[in-house]
């Protein structure tokens, strides 16, 4: 490829080991989809990408690409594309609603999660149901194998901890089941729209009392937003006595909320949306 008279070195290496190679030797950008990728190095109409390095291909390697279900964890190969997650039986609902509402059947075909997690997005539609999970990443480079926490990988807005000669290999979990699952992604319209806010809720009942919610939030901070603090005050009641406390739990998220103004939605929408959705899901939608 040839960028204003620059010549773009490319990489397709033909396995994930040479891949961690390539990546370590000309801190390649690692390449799998590219459908985010393509949106962030474009250019004006009819002038090609812009890469500020060389470009490494891994969309194609087969060992990016599975799932295994174990007894406690499922593991994701971070090159499974949006659409092999939602026909998987394995993959929880949580995530499936998530995919389910990503742009268009043709970029589902070609988006990975571990793309959508690398690119590092407030606004990325799998984060809050993968912080909801608890999900860890298994990041390979030159030195071995390092695991992380997904929520201490994310850095900031575009930012993540993966070292220049590192590739992230998997993302894996708990399998837990919830009895309701909640999620919301508030667009311009139905289909092909970046986040406005995202939201995903998990709960399970013992008897009628709330034994586990999970709660997070997207493109409302400048990473995903979930408090385990806030999530404790809440388990171990009722729905009724939750609802009794609701504008209570609403003022603690509100303390954690730094939306920001851009062309698709201003601060005081995101905020004011992010609290109605939330208010919502305590009010309505926990309930057996």
């Amino acid at each position: 490829m040839v960028e204003a008279g620059r010549a773009v070195k490319m990489y397709r290496p033909g396995t994930f080991r040479e891949a961690v190679e390539i990546r370590a030797e000309y801190n390649t950008i690692p390449l799998a989809g590219g459908t985010d990728l393509m949106v962030k190095y474009r250019k004006p109409a009819g002038v090609l990408p812009f890469f500020t390095r060389p470009v490494e291909f891994i969309g194609h390697l087969n060992e990016l690409k599975y799932t295994e279900k174990g007894i406690e964890v499922l593991r994701i190969g971070a090159g499974v594309n949006l659409s092999e997650i939602l026909k998987n039986p394995d993959i929880p609902g949580s995530l499936k609603e998530a995919a389910s509402q990503i742009a268009a059947p043709g970029i589902r075909n070609m988006a990975t999660i571990g793309g959508n997690i690398c690119n590092a997005s407030p606004a990325g539609d799998m984060l809050p149901a993968l912080y909801c999970l608890d999900a860890s990443l298994l990041l390979a480079g030159k030195n071995g194998l390092r695991e992380v926490l997904l929520s201490d990988f994310i850095t900031g807005p575009g930012k993540n901890s993966l070292r220049g000669d590192e590739l992230l290999k998997e993302i894996y979990f708990p399998l837990r089941h919830y009895d309701k699952i909640y999620y919301r992604k508030v667009g311009t319209r139905m289909a092909n729209s970046l986040s406005r806010l995202s939201f995903t809720g998990l709960v399970k009942w013992n008897g009628k009392i709330i034994s586990d919610i999970r709660i997070a939030l997207g493109a409302v901070a400048p990473v995903v937003v979930r408090s385990r603090e806030i999530e404790k005050e809440i388990i171990g009641r009722s729905s009724a006595e939750v609802s009794g406390i609701t504008d209570e739990i609403l003022l603690s998220y509100k303390k954690l909320l730094h939306p920001i103004n851009d062309q698709r939605a201003s601060a005081v929408y995101r905020e004011q949306t992010a609290l109605k959705i939330l208010k919502e899901f305590l009010e309505h939608r926990i309930r057996l």
